[in-house]
């Protein structure tokens, strides 16, 4: 029997997807473009905003007959048992296949920011406590795990992960971000694509490119980023997890950078992604970005001339329905207004990646019937250790913690016994089911409450709530007061509640205009601590807040960024004792409110000086966490030496464990350039390496160093590695150096090309 061309998995990928091209109508090519929302409505409101207004009107049965390119959502849209889920979303794949010519499947995406948006799935920490964790290995364990859930159910893409650099942490989806250093974020971000893909999921890396920067931390707002700041902090997350992580989408953001919208910007989509990165994937539109390019950015006149835009500036699917690249992009392209060949392109790139998905094989076949557990055992083991390992002690100046067994514990406030304070926006339940209050959350999840009863069987735990989380009710306060005042110790559980768009105090759309505790919790806190108990201070948050009003007041701080669904027994875990905290700050901690925004990636003019009487030095640091144990660094390496501009240099440290219980340190390394030719930040972070640590066991770290890692974009745009002086600083946190090693690079200046070294090589004996 002689198998058509496009169908022959023993050709050439290539040579499958021309023959296919060759034999598809506009129509029916255009169609693989764009995806469809199988969960949206059309009267109402739903998860996103404009969602009504965007959503085009379609007739199913005669949509499919051309083929489609994406199913959007239907598992995340509304809560639906996931072996429904399976079972509905294969009965959706085989009428697709069933109605067109050639019998193609659609690609099915979901969210997958910190688990599996979906009913009754595990809800993960949040990307921010993924940086907070400094564990790449066990966030790529995340990511495989993630992505084996999707696949179970027939889903092929995520969308995921964010990397956005924080550049001003009022904003809302600093959540959703690993924080605020690129080289964390590259690396943390590489290790979740490298697992996605590994279950055979299309990663895709958002938002491409600059959002985060956005001017005065308002969500969609403009991004006056410069060139430098563009080229080595926003990108290098993107370029790593592309060269190294493999990724096979990217979507494009919302923002306009320099009045130029990233969706209709052939620079960035196609001469920077394709040209210069190699990028062989599919461009993805963020949802309604392209209709957005007519209303909101104003730089279109009509819908068709939107998809023009978008489609010449290289984005090849328009998600997450057909507004703009359906009728109106045929109907441009029958006119003679839009060529032809910018939906061959695109199509070519679809096709490909549904080829290399299998979706153009003969055989193919959705998942098989049967049970689906999408939150097992093993999903929630690996919940536990990740959360555990993201939160982080503060402070704890006089020993408060961990807590004695059998003390009397007064908990209070808002987050202490609710169970949506562990999850972010992206959470199934804090993103869908406040549209559906009737629907329970799915999954179990013990608040630091219920876990710390738990934990602490001997102990006497009361609680009182004191306050809501912006109610500015205080009628809570006197109840709060009283349970405090008869206890040894009261753990005050304050922060955020996550939501979109306003309806929460973190999350997209959720921006604020200062770095001040939502709500009246900052007076409940103060009144707390006017009865003279010591206060144990616990953040569940999806943002750093300022705490400097109370630094030195308080017994202790533990911070958590919205640590999923096992986050109530790992922070009650680190109050107990039981769990020795071992989190680093991803992002800085402000002392005033108003100090901001601020991250510590600052020149010497956005540092401390008497140029200004406004002093941004955070509270706590970058890479900031203290232990219920001590370490000792010896520096093993030479503390000097001289290298070429394309050669490399080792740094070795010695860390021991000098106290009495196991526990885990974060070896970081920063570069210090003292003279460059524009002013670069006082230090930056190149390398980083998580020890676990018996009492008294030692280890050896070597980092190994290669001056591409203090390259920089110069005056003229290029970036270049300088010759002079250069230090490497071995440290604790961004501010905490326990070590520094003196370089001085010989040579001419270099300009790596598209192989230069991104990642500083470590290694543990």
């Amino acid at each position: 029997m002689t198998t058509t061309p496009w169908r022959d998995p023993a050709l050439p990928v290539a040579t499958r997807v021309d023959d296919l091209l060759s034999r598809m109508t506009l129509e029916e090519k255009t169609a693989q473009l764009y995806g469809v929302w199988v969960g949206a409505a059309t009267d109402g409101d739903g998860v996103a905003p404009l969602q009504r207004e965007m959503t085009a009107d379609y007739d199913w049965d005669e949509l499919i007959t051309l083929g489609l390119g994406q199913l959007t959502r239907s598992f995340g849209t509304a809560p639906v048992a996931p072996a429904l889920g399976a079972r509905a979303l294969a009965r959706a794949q085989r009428r697709i296949t069933a109605a067109g010519r050639f019998g193609i499947p659609a690609i099915a995406h979901e969210e997958c920011l910190a688990g599996f948006t979906a009913w009754q799935a595990t809800a993960y920490p949040v990307p921010l406590a993924w940086g907070a964790a400094f564990d790449p290995p066990l966030v790529e364990e995340l990511g495989r795990r993630i992505g084996r859930d999707l696949r179970s159910v027939g889903v092929h893409q995520g969308l995921a992960p964010v990397l956005d650099v924080v550049r001003d942490p009022r904003w809302g989806r600093v959540e959703e971000t690993i924080g605020e250093d690129p080289y964390l974020v590259g690396t943390i971000g590489t290790a979740y694509v490298r697992g996605l893909e590994s279950a055979g999921i299309v990663a895709t890396l958002k938002h491409f490119a600059g959002y985060a920067s956005s001017a005065g931390a308002r969500n969609l707002a403009p991004v006056r980023a410069g060139v430098r700041e563009f080229a080595d902090i926003t990108l290098p997350p993107f370029e790593m997890a592309l060269r190294e992580g493999g990724a096979r989408s990217v979507m494009a953001a919302y923002n306009d950078t320099d009045g130029v919208p990233a969706s209709a910007d052939p620079r960035l989509l196609t001469d920077l992604l394709r040209t210069d990165w190699n990028f062989e994937g599919t461009v993805v539109a963020d949802y309604f970005g392209i209709g957005f390019l007519q209303t909101l950015h104003r730089v279109a006149g009509s819908e068709a001339e939107a998809a023009h835009l978008a489609l010449a500036a290289g984005i090849d699917v328009e998600l997450p329905t057909l507004k703009c690249y359906g009728r109106p992009l045929v109907a441009a392209v029958a006119a003679g207004t839009v060529p032809e060949s910018l939906i061959d392109r695109a199509a070519r790139r679809v096709l490909r990646q549904k080829c290399e998905l299998g979706l153009l094989d003969e055989d193919w076949e959705p998942p098989r019937e049967g049970p689906v557990d999408l939150d097992s055992a093993e999903n929630r083991a690996l919940a536990r250790r990740l959360a555990e390992e993201s939160v982080v002690l503060l402070d704890n100046p006089d020993g408060v913690l961990p807590l004695p067994p059998d003390t009397r514990v007064a908990v209070v406030g808002p987050r202490a016994a609710d169970a949506l304070a562990m999850l972010g926006c992206y959470s199934f339940p804090s993103h869908v089911l406040t549209h559906h209050p009737e629907v329970d959350p799915g999954i179990s999840i013990p608040t630091v409450l219920e876990s710390l009863r738990s934990e602490l069987p001997d102990a006497k735990v009361t609680f009182a709530e004191g306050c809501d989380v912006t109610d500015p009710d205080t009628s809570g306060f006197e109840e709060a007061v009283a349970r405090a005042a008869e206890a040894d110790v009261c753990v005050a559980v304050l922060g955020d509640r996550a939501g979109l768009f306003g309806r929460g105090t973190s999350g997209e759309g959720c921006d604020v205009t200062d770095l001040a505790l939502p709500g009246v919790q900052a007076d409940l806190l103060e009144r707390l601590l006017s009865t003279g108990v010591p206060v144990v201070l616990v953040l569940l948050t999806g943002r750093p807040y300022a705490l400097g009003r109370w630094h030195g007041r308080l017994g202790a701080v533990v911070q958590a960024f919205f640590p999923g669904e096992e986050g109530g027994p790992a922070v009650a875990g680190v109050l107990s004792g039981r769990v020795n905290p071992s989190g680093r700050l991803p992002v800085s901690v402000p002392r005033v409110p108003g100090g901001q925004p601020w991250t510590y990636l600052q020149p010497p003019l956005g540092l401390a000086g008497e140029v200004s009487n406004l002093d941004p030095t955070p509270l706590y640091p970058f890479g900031h966490g203290r232990s219920y144990t001590d370490f000792a660094w010896d520096l093993v390496s030479p503390d000097t030496a001289g290298i070429t501009t394309d050669g490399s240099h080792d740094v070795t440290v010695t860390v021991r464990n000098t106290g009495g219980r196991p526990g885990a340190e974060v070896v970081q390394l920063y570069l210090h350039d003292p003279v460059a030719s524009v002013t670069r930040p006082d230090v930056r972070l190149i390398g980083y390496q998580r020890v676990e640590l018996a009492p008294g066991e030692s280890r050896r770290v070597t980092f190994h160093f290669h001056p591409d890692l203090s390259a920089f974009t110069d005056r003229e745009g290029t970036r270049v590695v300088e010759p002079g002086a250069l230090e490497l600083r071995v440290a604790a946190s961004s501010a905490e150096v326990r070590a520094t090693v003196r370089l001085r690079l010989t040579g001419p200046v270099r300009r790596p090309g598209p192989d230069r070294v991104l990642r500083c090589g470590t290694e543990v004996e």
